[in-house]
């Protein structure tokens, strides 16, 4: 399962730069993670950065985006590959 920012976020900033694959940002109101790039930390870390961080523990599973470890193994894996996979400017 990807993660899930709730309402008792107390926007401390603590969250977003400790995820892997930047799949934190600022919101409307809170903080927001993106599911497509959330791998849990599996590939980066044991446990879920952003959770090991938050002070309040407003981060929980999120139940509308179910993923197995496999399955956030190979989103990571994609994540990481991408920026290998795009075509270098020839100008540079």
């Amino acid at each position: 399962m990807a993660l899930l920012i709730t309402d008792e976020c107390i926007n401390c900033d603590v969250c977003e730069p400790e995820c892997p694959n930047e799949a934190i940002s600022m919101g409307d109101t809170i903080y927001v993670i993106e599911s497509s790039k959330c791998t849990e930390c599996v590939g980066h870390f044991d446990r879920p950065q952003c959770q090991e961080v938050c002070p309040v523990d407003c981060i929980d599973l999120n139940p509308d985006v179910t993923e197995t470890r496999d399955e956030l193994q190979a989103k990571y894996e994609v994540l990481v590959l991408q920026p290998r996979l795009r075509p270098r400017n020839p100008l540079r």
